[in-house]
């Protein structure tokens, strides 16, 4: 029988302890599963992704298939939806930006994003810099090389632990070009880290920025803003991730966070919650792919 994905999960994480004593990131496994779900069982697709099954490896995207049921439950549907719809709503706004003439693209804890690896544009139109924890990133590269997936020309990587380290160091030293107009995603890793770590990490990425430069960046809603159920499912999850290990730190009101921003110096600002997410991209779906009622994903710009 086909392990459940918390087992798969948890199965995998252990046999790379086996290899290494620094420990690669749970969400990140979790998250690529999701992705790479989606592009198994899913139909139609928001999101195309020919690297995202291969890149968990062939056992696991056999668990994927052998097993369907468990990614059908609405709870994982809700997370997948969102996973998804945040990596479509990044390349969307990726592609609009390289049309303004943005030619750096930084994927701040990239995990097992896939972009660098199906990128269609040649390195003099976009450079690709992946920033991420350095056990997690000598994880996927491990992962690249026993697939058989090659670095591109117009990859770098830059490692970094966000709670200790300034980011425009570790991008400096990777090559990226201050005074070029730049993209950032930062997707699944603001609410594991503390509020104070994320505003600074945000105002690094104003330093670095100029006119037309924009990120894209998912948050945590704050609990005191939900009703009994979203707590209650918030409280529940929360729980999960922390007996993981990898427990949520920080949470924003969408007020608050939209007014940190325009200090910091991004002038125009696109939040999106479920409502707005699911309007944006699951209308009319016949299945039950659609997000849960805590997510937000904000797009801001340089102007």
């Amino acid at each position: 029988m086909p392990l459940p994905l918390s087992q798969t999960v948890r199965a995998y994480h252990e046999r790379g302890n086996e290899l290494r004593s620094n420990k690669p990131s749970l969400t990140a496994f979790r998250t690529a599963m999701s992705r790479a779900a989606h592009q198994i069982l899913d139909n139609p697709r928001l999101f195309d992704d020919p690297i995202a099954a291969r890149i968990i490896g062939k056992e696991n995207s056999a668990r994927i298939s052998s097993a369907p049921d468990q990614y059908m439950i609405a709870s994982a549907a809700h997370l997948r939806a969102f996973l998804v719809a945040r990596s479509k709503y990044a390349e969307d706004a990726l592609s609009e930006a390289i049309g303004r003439g943005v030619h750096q693209y930084v994927l701040l804890g990239a995990g097992l994003d896939t972009f660098s690896y199906r990128n269609p544009y040649p390195s003099e139109i976009l450079q690709v810099f992946e920033v991420d924890h350095p056990a997690t990133q000598a994880w996927k590269r491990e992962q690249l090389d026993a697939e058989g997936i090659s670095i591109p020309t117009s990859l770098r990587f830059a490692s970094i632990d966000f709670e200790k380290e300034i980011l425009e160091n570790r991008l400096l030293k990777t090559g990226f070009k201050i005074g070029v107009p730049s993209f950032f995603s930062w997707l699944g890793i603001t609410m594991y880290l503390p509020s104070e770590a994320v505003l600074n990490t945000l105002k690094s990425i104003a330093k670095l920025a100029v006119q037309g430069s924009e990120i894209v960046f998912d948050y945590a809603l704050s609990p005191s803003l939900l009703g009994p159920k979203a707590l209650s499912s918030y409280q529940a999850r929360a729980a999960r991730v922390a007996a993981a290990g990898e427990p949520w730190k920080s949470a924003f009101e969408p007020a608050m966070l939209t007014s940190e921003l325009r200090t910091i110096g991004f002038t125009v600002i696109e939040d999106l919650d479920s409502d707005g997410i699911n309007a944006r991209f699951f209308e009319n779906r016949t299945d039950e792919l659609r997000v849960g009622g805590r997510a937000h994903l904000i797009k801001a710009t340089m102007n």
